[in-house]
């Protein structure tokens, strides 16, 4: 029997592309949802874009709920933590982000521990590194750690950092440092494997929607999802990234930079390039609170040492243009945009 791999989180964009990688390499997968009802669909869409379902299975588990993760580690070898959430729109309230992280990390990463599996890889982010500092004017490396009580932290990133310093701590207290793995991946794009777009996929169909005659003056790290799932691959059983976490991004670009990216291969789409000046988003934030509680990203790159992650698997990242433009393609496909 090939190795088992527990993927939470499976019915997710990133959850979704790695348990199909994981099926193409041989491994049995057993993926978690929160209702069993959400199968059928994901197994559905694994088998259309060439995954061998006859090795996939489900299991039930919940974030928030204690049922179930020790059964769900049975026969277990590796764990991929993949499942948390995510949302565009900031909540009023924090815990809403926040508790789901944190509890199911602990809730995961207690039973991995328990029952022995061979090797963990979380799924954690960059928001888990590079808020809160008092200049950016450095490259921010897998040393750094975003500042969760300050002011300009909101409540995803401090839903990352929390969980990711948790799982760190929990292995560290069983003497078990190098069973943790921690990717951080930067906004994920690339083609979709179904009608659901995911959430940083949002961001291209915002642009794509014809909708924004220009864009805030905001900047994003960008990675392509094939190059999250081949680290996570990788992270399993490469003794290199044994005990420690690494920067998934290709770069850093402006909002207008991806819309430039995105134009030639959308000529019949009215893709913005133009940037708003900061003055008329200030003045939008005084009426729209999710672009108020994102004010401090307004002109202000964050620089990142992106060299771990294509030097760990002996090859340049997917470019960022080859990745959006991947993603808009796939929304016009499924009628998303």
């Amino acid at each position: 029997m090939s190795d088992r791999v527990l993927v939470t989180g499976i019915s997710g964009f990133l959850g979704g592309h790695l348990a199909l990688a994981l099926l193409k390499s041989g491994y049995t997968v057993r993926g978690s949802v929160r209702n069993l009802d959400r199968a059928a669909a994901v197994r559905e869409t694994l088998a259309a874009a060439g995954g061998d379902v006859t090795r996939l299975e489900f299991v039930a588990l919940d974030l928030l709920s204690d049922s179930g993760w020790d059964e769900a580690m049975s026969g277990v070898r590796y764990l991929q933590h993949t499942a948390s959430p995510f949302v565009l729109e900031t909540p009023k309230d924090p815990q809403e982000l926040i508790r789901p992280a944190v509890e199911g990390t602990r809730r995961a990463l207690g039973a991995a521990l328990r029952t022995n599996v061979e090797h963990i890889v979380l799924t954690s982010s960059i928001a888990a590194i590079q808020y809160g500092h008092k200049s950016y004017e450095r490259l921010l490396t897998e040393a750094d750690w975003t500042r969760q009580d300050a002011p300009s932290t909101g409540a995803y990133p401090a839903s990352k950092t929390l969980a990711e310093r948790m799982a760190w701590q929990m292995v560290e207290s069983a003497g078990r440092r190098n069973t943790l793995s921690v990717i951080n991946p930067a906004g994920i794009f690339g083609p979709l494997l179904d009608s659901d777009p995911g959430t940083s996929s949002l961001l291209v169909r915002r642009l794509l929607d014809g909708r924004l005659p220009a864009v805030p003056r905001l900047y994003m790290a960008c990675v392509d999802v094939r190059d999250v799932v081949a680290l996570h691959v990788a992270a399993m059983t490469d003794p290199a990234f044994f005990g420690q976490r690494c920067i998934a991004a290709e770069g850093v670009y402006a909002m207008s930079e991806v819309g430039a990216m995105l134009r030639p291969a959308f000529p019949n789409r009215r893709v913005p390039t133009a940037t708003l000046p900061n003055w008329i988003v200030r003045l939008a934030a005084l009426f729209d609170r999710d672009i108020r509680d994102n004010m401090h990203e307004i002109g202000t790159p964050k620089r990142l040492d992106t060299t771990r992650a294509p030097r760990l698997l002996g090859r340049p990242l997917i470019g960022t243009p080859k990745a959006v433009i991947a993603t808009g393609r796939s929304l016009v496909e499924h009628g998303l945009v």
